[in-house]
Protein backbone atom coordinates (compact mmCIF):
# COMPACT_ATOMS: atom_id res chain seq x y z
CA UNK A 1 0.00 0.00 0.00
CA UNK A 2 0.76 3.26 -0.81
CA UNK A 3 0.77 5.43 2.38
CA UNK A 4 1.21 9.14 3.53
CA UNK A 5 2.33 10.16 7.24
CA UNK A 6 0.79 13.84 7.28
CA UNK A 7 2.41 14.46 10.30
CA UNK A 8 3.46 18.02 11.99
CA UNK A 9 6.61 16.41 13.09
CA UNK A 10 8.98 13.49 12.64
CA UNK A 11 8.93 12.57 16.09
CA UNK A 12 8.94 9.49 18.32
CA UNK A 13 5.60 7.69 17.00
CA UNK A 14 6.08 9.32 13.71
CA UNK A 15 9.02 7.12 13.49
CA UNK A 16 8.08 4.35 14.86
CA UNK A 17 4.91 4.10 13.03
CA UNK A 18 7.40 4.89 9.61
CA UNK A 19 9.66 2.19 10.36
CA UNK A 20 6.59 -0.57 11.05
CA UNK A 21 5.11 0.22 8.04
CA UNK A 22 8.66 0.01 5.95
CA UNK A 23 9.06 -3.65 7.20
CA UNK A 24 5.98 -4.68 6.61
CA UNK A 25 6.19 -3.49 2.63
CA UNK A 26 4.74 -0.53 2.64
CA UNK A 27 5.68 2.07 0.19
CA UNK A 28 5.89 5.31 2.79
CA UNK A 29 6.53 8.73 1.95
CA UNK A 30 6.04 12.34 4.61
CA UNK A 31 4.76 15.46 4.57
CA UNK A 32 5.21 17.81 7.03
CA UNK A 33 1.70 19.90 7.27
CA UNK A 34 3.87 22.84 8.88
CA UNK A 35 6.12 23.67 5.94
CA UNK A 36 3.53 24.43 3.67
CA UNK A 37 2.05 28.33 3.84
CA UNK A 38 -0.94 27.81 2.08
CA UNK A 39 -3.27 24.70 2.36
CA UNK A 40 -3.74 24.69 -1.69
CA UNK A 41 0.62 23.47 -1.39
CA UNK A 42 -0.71 21.39 0.56
CA UNK A 43 -2.80 19.95 -1.57
CA UNK A 44 -0.90 20.14 -4.73
CA UNK A 45 1.72 18.31 -2.56
CA UNK A 46 -0.42 15.06 -1.73
CA UNK A 47 -2.47 14.90 -5.08
CA UNK A 48 1.31 14.81 -6.35
CA UNK A 49 2.12 11.76 -3.97
CA UNK A 50 -1.11 10.13 -4.69
CA UNK A 51 -1.53 8.22 -1.41
CA UNK A 52 -3.89 4.97 -1.53
CA UNK A 53 -3.92 6.29 2.57
CA UNK A 54 -2.62 8.90 4.78
CA UNK A 55 -2.09 8.07 8.37
CA UNK A 56 -1.83 11.18 10.66
CA UNK A 57 0.01 9.85 14.02
CA UNK A 58 0.66 13.01 14.85
CA UNK A 59 -0.62 16.19 13.52
CA UNK A 60 -1.49 19.57 14.95
CA UNK A 61 -2.45 20.88 12.01
CA UNK A 62 -6.11 20.82 10.01
CA UNK A 63 -6.18 18.68 7.28
CA UNK A 64 -7.84 20.17 3.71
CA UNK A 65 -11.08 19.29 3.03
CA UNK A 66 -9.84 18.83 -0.35
CA UNK A 67 -7.79 16.14 0.84
CA UNK A 68 -9.72 14.65 3.02
CA UNK A 69 -12.34 14.16 0.77
CA UNK A 70 -10.58 12.59 -2.05
CA UNK A 71 -7.98 10.56 -0.07
CA UNK A 72 -8.87 8.33 3.16
CA UNK A 73 -7.02 10.30 6.08
CA UNK A 74 -6.74 8.44 9.16
CA UNK A 75 -6.28 10.67 12.41
CA UNK A 76 -4.43 8.88 15.58
CA UNK A 77 -5.95 11.47 18.35
CA UNK A 78 -4.49 10.49 22.06
CA UNK A 79 -8.04 10.09 23.33
CA UNK A 80 -10.26 7.35 23.83
CA UNK A 81 -13.73 7.19 21.74
CA UNK A 82 -15.38 10.09 22.62
CA UNK A 83 -12.95 12.75 23.56
CA UNK A 84 -12.22 15.94 22.01
CA UNK A 85 -9.83 18.54 21.98
CA UNK A 86 -5.72 19.34 21.98
CA UNK A 87 -4.74 18.81 25.35
CA UNK A 88 -6.47 15.27 26.00
CA UNK A 89 -3.17 13.82 27.51
CA UNK A 90 -2.86 16.93 30.20
CA UNK A 91 -6.86 16.74 31.02
CA UNK A 92 -6.38 12.79 31.67
CA UNK A 93 -3.43 13.38 33.92
CA UNK A 94 -4.84 15.94 35.68
CA UNK A 95 -7.88 14.19 36.26
CA UNK A 96 -6.17 11.22 37.56
CA UNK A 97 -7.63 8.65 34.91
CA UNK A 98 -7.33 5.02 36.06
CA UNK A 99 -7.62 4.63 32.07
CA UNK A 100 -7.30 6.34 28.73
CA UNK A 101 -7.16 5.45 25.06
CA UNK A 102 -5.96 6.05 21.57
CA UNK A 103 -8.49 6.60 18.76
CA UNK A 104 -7.82 6.28 14.90
CA UNK A 105 -10.38 8.02 13.02
CA UNK A 106 -11.33 9.77 9.92
CA UNK A 107 -10.53 13.46 9.21
CA UNK A 108 -13.60 15.41 8.94
CA UNK A 109 -14.39 18.99 9.35
CA UNK A 110 -14.97 19.19 12.89
CA UNK A 111 -11.81 17.95 14.74
CA UNK A 112 -11.92 14.75 16.58
CA UNK A 113 -15.38 14.30 15.19
CA UNK A 114 -15.17 11.30 12.57
CA UNK A 115 -16.31 8.46 12.06
CA UNK A 116 -14.03 5.28 14.13
CA UNK A 117 -11.35 3.19 12.48
CA UNK A 118 -9.87 1.70 15.69
CA UNK A 119 -9.68 2.32 19.71
CA UNK A 120 -7.44 1.07 21.85
CA UNK A 121 -7.41 1.54 26.01
CA UNK A 122 -4.77 1.55 28.23
CA UNK A 123 -4.25 1.56 31.75
CA UNK A 124 -2.67 4.60 33.22
CA UNK A 125 0.47 4.33 35.20
CA UNK A 126 -0.21 3.86 39.04
CA UNK A 127 2.08 6.76 39.59
CA UNK A 128 1.49 9.61 37.57
CA UNK A 129 4.51 9.91 34.70
CA UNK A 130 5.52 13.11 32.72
CA UNK A 131 3.10 13.44 29.89
CA UNK A 132 6.04 13.08 27.31
CA UNK A 133 6.76 9.60 28.90
CA UNK A 134 3.06 8.81 28.71
CA UNK A 135 2.78 9.72 24.76
CA UNK A 136 6.23 7.71 24.02
CA UNK A 137 4.98 5.01 26.18
CA UNK A 138 1.43 3.70 26.69
CA UNK A 139 0.00 6.10 24.14
CA UNK A 140 2.34 5.03 21.41
CA UNK A 141 1.63 1.50 22.02
CA UNK A 142 -1.97 2.08 21.84
CA UNK A 143 -1.44 4.46 18.66
CA UNK A 144 0.55 1.55 16.81
CA UNK A 145 -2.55 -1.19 17.44
CA UNK A 146 -4.77 1.24 15.97
CA UNK A 147 -2.43 1.83 12.97
CA UNK A 148 -2.27 -1.93 12.45
CA UNK A 149 -6.56 -2.55 12.94
CA UNK A 150 -6.63 0.35 10.34
CA UNK A 151 -4.68 -1.52 7.76
CA UNK A 152 -6.36 -4.40 8.29
CA UNK A 153 -9.97 -2.72 7.63
CA UNK A 154 -8.89 -0.76 4.73
CA UNK A 155 -7.26 -3.67 3.22
CA UNK A 156 -10.25 -5.63 3.66
CA UNK A 157 -12.71 -3.03 2.31
CA UNK A 158 -14.32 -1.97 5.79
CA UNK A 159 -15.24 1.49 6.69
CA UNK A 160 -15.26 3.11 9.87
CA UNK A 161 -18.07 3.26 12.77
CA UNK A 162 -20.16 6.56 13.65
CA UNK A 163 -18.58 7.20 17.12
CA UNK A 164 -22.27 6.66 18.68
CA UNK A 165 -22.02 3.42 17.42
CA UNK A 166 -18.96 2.36 18.99
CA UNK A 167 -18.23 0.97 22.64
CA UNK A 168 -17.40 3.64 24.99
CA UNK A 169 -14.79 1.48 27.63
CA UNK A 170 -13.50 4.80 29.09
CA UNK A 171 -16.62 6.90 30.99
CA UNK A 172 -17.66 10.56 31.24
CA UNK A 173 -15.37 11.56 27.39
CA UNK A 174 -16.72 14.87 25.84
CA UNK A 175 -14.81 18.03 23.91
CA UNK A 176 -12.28 19.22 26.86
CA UNK A 177 -10.39 22.52 26.76
CA UNK A 178 -7.13 23.75 25.54
CA UNK A 179 -4.95 24.22 28.32
CA UNK A 180 -2.47 26.86 28.83
CA UNK A 181 0.58 27.61 31.05
CA UNK A 182 -1.69 29.37 33.25
CA UNK A 183 -4.06 26.41 34.26
CA UNK A 184 -1.21 24.32 35.42
CA UNK A 185 -0.06 27.55 38.37
CA UNK A 186 1.56 26.11 40.86
CA UNK A 187 0.03 26.88 44.38
CA UNK A 188 2.21 25.70 47.45
CA UNK A 189 -0.35 24.99 49.92
CA UNK A 190 -1.80 22.55 48.11
CA UNK A 191 -0.65 19.10 48.98
CA UNK A 192 2.92 17.68 47.00
CA UNK A 193 1.08 14.54 45.54
CA UNK A 194 -1.49 17.09 43.71
CA UNK A 195 1.26 19.79 42.68
CA UNK A 196 3.47 16.41 41.10
CA UNK A 197 0.33 15.02 39.13
CA UNK A 198 -0.28 19.10 38.10
CA UNK A 199 3.89 19.36 36.74
CA UNK A 200 3.41 16.12 35.16
CA UNK A 201 0.86 16.91 33.17
CA UNK A 202 2.60 19.91 31.74
CA UNK A 203 5.68 17.91 31.35
CA UNK A 204 7.39 18.60 28.62
CA UNK A 205 5.03 21.48 27.66
CA UNK A 206 4.29 24.17 28.61
CA UNK A 207 5.70 23.44 32.25
CA UNK A 208 4.40 24.51 35.68
CA UNK A 209 4.58 27.54 36.03
CA UNK A 210 5.45 28.59 40.33
CA UNK A 211 7.03 31.01 42.07
CA UNK A 212 10.34 30.03 43.74
CA UNK A 213 12.47 32.42 46.07
CA UNK A 214 10.80 35.21 44.49
CA UNK A 215 11.23 34.01 40.86
CA UNK A 216 8.94 33.02 38.26
CA UNK A 217 10.33 29.35 36.67
CA UNK A 218 8.34 26.31 34.99
CA UNK A 219 9.03 23.01 36.85
CA UNK A 220 9.30 19.71 35.48
CA UNK A 221 10.78 15.94 36.36
CA UNK A 222 8.80 16.21 40.15
CA UNK A 223 8.00 13.75 42.53
CA UNK A 224 6.06 13.96 45.94
CA UNK A 225 7.37 12.70 49.03
CA UNK A 226 5.47 12.42 52.10
CA UNK A 227 7.81 13.68 54.48
CA UNK A 228 6.63 16.58 56.29
CA UNK A 229 9.58 19.61 57.04
CA UNK A 230 7.44 21.93 59.25
CA UNK A 231 8.64 24.84 56.35
CA UNK A 232 6.80 27.36 55.07
CA UNK A 233 4.44 26.33 51.83
CA UNK A 234 6.97 27.01 48.62
CA UNK A 235 10.50 27.44 51.08
CA UNK A 236 13.25 25.47 49.50
CA UNK A 237 14.40 22.91 51.84
CA UNK A 238 17.10 20.70 50.58
CA UNK A 239 18.24 19.39 47.39
CA UNK A 240 20.03 16.06 46.25
CA UNK A 241 22.53 16.55 43.15
CA UNK A 242 20.72 18.56 41.07
CA UNK A 243 17.41 18.16 42.32
CA UNK A 244 15.33 20.33 44.40
CA UNK A 245 13.34 19.66 47.92
CA UNK A 246 10.53 22.74 48.02
CA UNK A 247 7.69 22.46 51.00
CA UNK A 248 4.15 21.89 50.15
CA UNK A 249 1.00 22.29 52.33
CA UNK A 250 1.26 18.42 52.93
CA UNK A 251 4.66 16.92 51.97
CA UNK A 252 7.48 17.76 49.64
CA UNK A 253 7.61 18.17 46.10
CA UNK A 254 10.68 17.43 44.31
CA UNK A 255 11.80 19.30 41.27
CA UNK A 256 14.34 17.60 39.12
CA UNK A 257 14.37 20.20 36.09
CA UNK A 258 13.39 23.79 36.11
CA UNK A 259 13.58 26.86 33.33
CA UNK A 260 13.21 30.76 34.09
CA UNK A 261 10.08 32.22 33.20
CA UNK A 262 10.02 35.30 31.98
CA UNK A 263 7.99 37.14 28.81
CA UNK A 264 9.20 33.46 27.35
CA UNK A 265 10.07 30.31 28.91
CA UNK A 266 14.20 30.00 29.55
CA UNK A 267 16.29 26.61 28.81
CA UNK A 268 14.80 23.71 31.17
CA UNK A 269 17.96 22.92 32.84
CA UNK A 270 19.04 21.06 35.70
CA UNK A 271 17.16 22.34 38.95
CA UNK A 272 19.92 23.51 41.10
CA UNK A 273 20.79 25.37 38.07
CA UNK A 274 17.73 27.81 38.09
CA UNK A 275 16.99 27.55 42.12
CA UNK A 276 19.46 28.05 44.16
CA UNK A 277 20.08 25.75 47.07
CA UNK A 278 23.32 26.71 48.71
CA UNK A 279 22.09 27.09 51.78
CA UNK A 280 19.69 24.32 52.15
CA UNK A 281 21.08 20.69 53.67
CA UNK A 282 21.50 17.81 51.75
CA UNK A 283 18.84 15.03 51.72
CA UNK A 284 17.58 11.58 50.65
CA UNK A 285 15.99 11.81 46.89
CA UNK A 286 12.87 9.72 46.50
CA UNK A 287 13.81 6.41 44.35
CA UNK A 288 11.56 7.77 41.64
CA UNK A 289 14.19 10.39 41.16
CA UNK A 290 17.05 8.57 41.80
CA UNK A 291 20.04 9.09 39.16
CA UNK A 292 21.44 5.37 39.47
CA UNK A 293 20.11 2.47 41.24
CA UNK A 294 21.87 -0.64 41.60
CA UNK A 295 20.58 -4.32 42.03
CA UNK A 296 22.23 -7.30 42.34
CA UNK A 297 21.15 -10.93 41.13
CA UNK A 298 23.64 -13.78 42.23
CA UNK A 299 26.36 -13.55 38.96
CA UNK A 300 24.42 -10.26 37.55
CA UNK A 301 24.30 -7.27 38.81
CA UNK A 302 21.67 -4.46 37.07
CA UNK A 303 22.40 -0.34 36.99
CA UNK A 304 19.61 1.62 36.19
CA UNK A 305 20.88 5.02 34.78
CA UNK A 306 17.74 7.62 34.73
CA UNK A 307 18.36 11.31 32.23
CA UNK A 308 15.87 13.46 31.76
CA UNK A 309 14.10 12.66 28.64
CA UNK A 310 17.78 10.98 28.02
CA UNK A 311 19.91 14.38 27.75
CA UNK A 312 23.18 14.01 29.96
CA UNK A 313 25.53 16.69 30.78
CA UNK A 314 28.98 16.76 31.59
CA UNK A 315 28.96 15.87 35.45
CA UNK A 316 26.04 13.59 35.29
CA UNK A 317 27.86 11.92 32.68
CA UNK A 318 31.09 11.63 35.40
CA UNK A 319 28.55 10.20 38.12
CA UNK A 320 27.35 7.40 36.28
CA UNK A 321 30.56 6.75 35.14
CA UNK A 322 31.74 6.55 39.03
CA UNK A 323 28.74 4.11 38.85
CA UNK A 324 29.92 1.95 36.51
CA UNK A 325 33.30 1.44 38.35
CA UNK A 326 31.52 0.93 41.62
CA UNK A 327 29.03 -2.12 39.87
CA UNK A 328 32.54 -3.70 38.36
CA UNK A 329 33.82 -3.74 41.84
CA UNK A 330 31.34 -6.44 42.81
CA UNK A 331 32.04 -9.97 41.95
CA UNK A 332 29.52 -10.66 39.48
CA UNK A 333 30.23 -12.07 36.12
CA UNK A 334 27.57 -10.04 33.67
CA UNK A 335 26.89 -6.36 34.76
CA UNK A 336 23.59 -5.10 32.76
CA UNK A 337 23.39 -1.21 32.14
CA UNK A 338 19.84 0.17 31.08
CA UNK A 339 17.15 2.92 31.33
CA UNK A 340 14.15 3.24 32.58
CA UNK A 341 10.92 2.23 31.14
CA UNK A 342 10.60 6.14 29.35
CA UNK A 343 14.43 6.90 28.86
CA UNK A 344 17.64 5.63 27.46
CA UNK A 345 19.98 8.40 26.37
CA UNK A 346 20.22 10.77 23.70
CA UNK A 347 23.98 11.92 24.38
CA UNK A 348 25.16 15.27 25.17
CA UNK A 349 22.88 18.08 26.38
CA UNK A 350 21.93 20.77 24.10
CA UNK A 351 20.31 22.70 27.00
CA UNK A 352 23.11 22.97 29.39
CA UNK A 353 25.57 23.61 26.36
CA UNK A 354 23.73 26.11 24.90
CA UNK A 355 23.15 28.14 28.92
CA UNK A 356 26.87 28.02 29.95
CA UNK A 357 28.52 30.76 29.65
CA UNK A 358 31.36 29.39 26.74
CA UNK A 359 28.94 27.18 25.58
CA UNK A 360 31.75 25.44 23.08
CA UNK A 361 33.45 24.82 26.33
CA UNK A 362 30.54 23.16 27.80
CA UNK A 363 30.26 21.28 24.69
CA UNK A 364 33.76 19.83 24.92
CA UNK A 365 33.70 19.13 28.28
CA UNK A 366 30.46 16.84 28.05
CA UNK A 367 31.67 14.90 24.53
CA UNK A 368 34.95 14.13 26.93
CA UNK A 369 32.83 13.02 29.83
CA UNK A 370 30.32 10.94 27.79
CA UNK A 371 33.26 9.41 25.82
CA UNK A 372 34.91 8.42 29.95
CA UNK A 373 31.75 6.28 30.31
CA UNK A 374 32.38 4.63 27.34
CA UNK A 375 35.97 3.81 27.54
CA UNK A 376 35.02 2.17 31.07
CA UNK A 377 32.27 0.00 29.46
CA UNK A 378 34.26 -0.80 26.37
CA UNK A 379 37.60 -1.95 28.84
CA UNK A 380 35.70 -3.78 31.84
CA UNK A 381 37.04 -7.17 32.43
CA UNK A 382 33.20 -8.71 33.79
CA UNK A 383 30.97 -8.97 30.32
CA UNK A 384 28.79 -5.90 29.89
CA UNK A 385 25.42 -5.93 28.49
CA UNK A 386 23.62 -2.79 27.24
CA UNK A 387 19.80 -2.92 27.49
CA UNK A 388 17.92 -0.36 25.43
CA UNK A 389 14.44 0.13 27.78
CA UNK A 390 13.76 2.73 25.30
CA UNK A 391 14.01 5.39 22.42
CA UNK A 392 17.87 6.39 21.92
CA UNK A 393 19.67 8.44 19.62
CA UNK A 394 23.09 10.05 18.50
CA UNK A 395 25.68 9.39 21.53
CA UNK A 396 23.19 7.16 23.40
CA UNK A 397 22.91 4.33 20.33
CA UNK A 398 26.64 4.86 20.63
CA UNK A 399 27.68 4.24 24.02
CA UNK A 400 25.08 1.60 24.47
CA UNK A 401 27.28 -0.12 21.60
CA UNK A 402 30.47 0.07 23.69
CA UNK A 403 29.10 -3.06 25.73
CA UNK A 404 29.75 -6.73 24.85
CA UNK A 405 26.26 -7.61 24.35
CA UNK A 406 23.21 -5.27 23.68
CA UNK A 407 19.74 -6.04 23.79
CA UNK A 408 16.53 -3.74 23.03
CA UNK A 409 12.82 -3.63 24.34
CA UNK A 410 10.59 -4.45 21.12
CA UNK A 411 9.36 -0.99 19.76
CA UNK A 412 12.23 0.93 20.41
CA UNK A 413 13.55 3.42 17.76
CA UNK A 414 17.08 3.90 17.43
CA UNK A 415 18.46 6.95 15.72
CA UNK A 416 21.93 5.60 15.41
CA UNK A 417 23.39 8.88 13.24
CA UNK A 418 24.61 12.37 14.39
CA UNK A 419 22.79 15.47 13.08
CA UNK A 420 23.30 19.50 14.95
CA UNK A 421 26.30 19.77 12.88
CA UNK A 422 29.10 17.39 14.69
CA UNK A 423 30.81 14.49 13.62
CA UNK A 424 30.25 12.94 16.46
CA UNK A 425 32.26 10.87 18.95
CA UNK A 426 31.51 7.93 21.78
CA UNK A 427 33.61 5.52 20.15
CA UNK A 428 31.15 5.32 17.08
CA UNK A 429 33.95 4.55 14.66
CA UNK A 430 34.81 1.34 16.02
CA UNK A 431 32.00 0.20 18.14
CA UNK A 432 29.49 0.82 15.01
CA UNK A 433 31.78 -0.98 12.29
CA UNK A 434 32.46 -3.80 14.65
CA UNK A 435 28.95 -4.81 14.71
CA UNK A 436 27.63 -3.96 11.25
CA UNK A 437 30.89 -3.88 9.43
CA UNK A 438 32.61 -0.61 7.53
CA UNK A 439 29.87 -0.14 4.79
CA UNK A 440 26.82 -0.65 6.69
CA UNK A 441 27.85 1.89 9.18
CA UNK A 442 28.38 4.29 6.54
CA UNK A 443 25.06 3.99 5.48
CA UNK A 444 23.51 4.41 8.75
CA UNK A 445 25.66 7.27 10.01
CA UNK A 446 25.21 9.20 6.72
CA UNK A 447 21.61 8.38 5.93
CA UNK A 448 20.47 9.83 9.28
CA UNK A 449 17.10 7.84 9.83
CA UNK A 450 15.53 5.76 12.34
CA UNK A 451 15.55 2.01 12.79
CA UNK A 452 13.34 -0.13 14.61
CA UNK A 453 14.57 -2.59 17.40
CA UNK A 454 13.97 -5.37 14.99
CA UNK A 455 15.63 -3.87 12.29
CA UNK A 456 18.50 -3.51 14.57
CA UNK A 457 18.65 -6.79 15.34
CA UNK A 458 18.36 -8.28 11.60
CA UNK A 459 21.57 -6.26 10.59
CA UNK A 460 23.49 -7.62 13.69
CA UNK A 461 23.71 -4.12 15.37
CA UNK A 462 22.07 -5.81 18.90
CA UNK A 463 21.74 -9.32 19.44
CA UNK A 464 18.16 -9.78 20.40
CA UNK A 465 14.95 -7.96 21.17
CA UNK A 466 12.55 -8.53 24.25
CA UNK A 467 8.95 -8.27 24.83
CA UNK A 468 7.17 -4.76 24.83
CA UNK A 469 5.35 -5.01 28.05
CA UNK A 470 8.45 -3.79 30.39
CA UNK A 471 7.45 -6.73 33.56
CA UNK A 472 7.77 -9.26 30.59
CA UNK A 473 10.75 -7.16 29.57
CA UNK A 474 12.51 -7.30 32.82
CA UNK A 475 12.09 -10.79 33.16
CA UNK A 476 13.63 -11.45 29.47
CA UNK A 477 16.22 -9.33 30.15
CA UNK A 478 17.24 -11.22 33.57
CA UNK A 479 16.93 -14.76 31.66
CA UNK A 480 19.40 -13.71 29.07
CA UNK A 481 21.75 -11.92 31.86
CA UNK A 482 21.92 -15.14 33.13
CA UNK A 483 22.42 -17.19 30.03
CA UNK A 484 25.65 -14.85 29.55
CA UNK A 485 26.77 -15.85 32.94
CA UNK A 486 26.67 -19.28 32.33
CA UNK A 487 30.51 -20.20 32.36
CA UNK A 488 30.96 -22.02 29.04
CA UNK A 489 28.82 -18.95 27.39
CA UNK A 490 30.10 -16.56 29.17
CA UNK A 491 34.00 -17.35 28.01
CA UNK A 492 32.50 -17.44 24.49
CA UNK A 493 31.25 -14.09 24.69
CA UNK A 494 34.51 -12.93 26.32
CA UNK A 495 36.85 -14.06 24.15
CA UNK A 496 34.94 -12.92 21.09
CA UNK A 497 35.05 -9.47 22.15
CA UNK A 498 38.73 -9.98 22.83
CA UNK A 499 39.18 -10.91 19.46
CA UNK A 500 37.40 -7.86 18.04
CA UNK A 501 39.95 -5.44 20.05
CA UNK A 502 42.81 -7.18 18.98
CA UNK A 503 41.61 -6.67 15.06
CA UNK A 504 40.94 -3.24 15.51
CA UNK A 505 43.02 -0.63 16.41
CA UNK A 506 42.95 0.80 19.66
CA UNK A 507 40.58 2.59 21.61
CA UNK A 508 42.56 5.52 21.83
CA UNK A 509 43.14 6.29 18.28
CA UNK A 510 39.56 6.08 17.41
CA UNK A 511 38.59 8.84 20.21
CA UNK A 512 41.34 10.82 19.47
CA UNK A 513 40.30 10.85 15.98
CA UNK A 514 36.72 11.44 17.12
CA UNK A 515 37.88 14.56 19.68
CA UNK A 516 39.84 16.09 16.89
CA UNK A 517 36.75 16.31 14.47
CA UNK A 518 34.56 17.39 17.86
CA UNK A 519 37.10 20.40 18.50
CA UNK A 520 36.01 21.60 15.19
CA UNK A 521 32.58 21.34 15.50
CA UNK A 522 32.37 22.68 18.63
CA UNK A 523 34.95 25.72 18.73
CA UNK A 524 35.29 26.35 15.49
CA UNK A 525 31.36 26.04 14.48
CA UNK A 526 31.88 25.00 11.19
CA UNK A 527 28.73 22.73 10.22
CA UNK A 528 26.39 24.93 12.19
CA UNK A 529 26.34 23.79 15.75
CA UNK A 530 25.19 26.52 17.45
CA UNK A 531 22.36 28.04 14.81
CA UNK A 532 21.08 23.92 14.82
CA UNK A 533 21.26 23.83 18.72
CA UNK A 534 19.24 26.73 19.24
CA UNK A 535 16.67 25.47 16.54
CA UNK A 536 16.48 22.54 18.33
CA UNK A 537 15.66 23.83 21.74
CA UNK A 538 13.48 26.36 20.45
CA UNK A 539 11.13 23.90 18.38
CA UNK A 540 11.97 25.80 15.38
CA UNK A 541 9.78 24.40 12.91
CA UNK A 542 11.75 23.18 9.44
CA UNK A 543 10.64 24.75 6.59
CA UNK A 544 10.86 21.95 4.20
CA UNK A 545 10.60 18.38 4.30
CA UNK A 546 13.49 16.55 4.36
CA UNK A 547 13.39 14.96 0.68
CA UNK A 548 14.99 11.27 2.20
CA UNK A 549 11.67 11.39 3.70
CA UNK A 550 9.48 11.71 1.32
CA UNK A 551 8.11 9.21 -1.68
CA UNK A 552 11.10 7.78 -3.73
Amino acid sequence: MRILLLVSAFNGLTQRVWCHLREHGHDVGVELAGTFDRPRELVEAVDSAAPDLILCPFLKHRVPEEVWRRYPTVIVHPGPVGDRGPSSLDHAILDGRAQWGVTALSAVEEMDAGPVWASNVFDMPAAPVSKAALYNSRVADAAMACVDEVLRKVDAGDLPLDADQCLRVVADTGERPLLRRRDFEIDWVEPAQELARRVAAADSAPGAPADVQGRRVCLYDAVASDVETGAVPGTVVGHSVDAVAIACGTGTLWVGYAAPLTERRGTKLPASRVIDTSRTPYLKVPDALAETSYVRDEHVGYLTLRSYNGAMYAEQCRRFTSAVEKALTEDTRVLVVRGTEYAFSNGIHLGVIDAAPDPAAEAWENIWAIDELCLVLANADQLTMTAFTANAGAGGVMAGLCTDVTVARDGVILNPYYDMGIYGSELHSWALPQRVGEQRADTLLHRKLPISAAEADRIGMISGVGPRDMAAFDEWLGETARGYAEPATLTTTLARSAERRVRSKPLSYHQTIELAEMARDFFDDRNGFADLRKRFLTKAAPEVTPAKLRFG
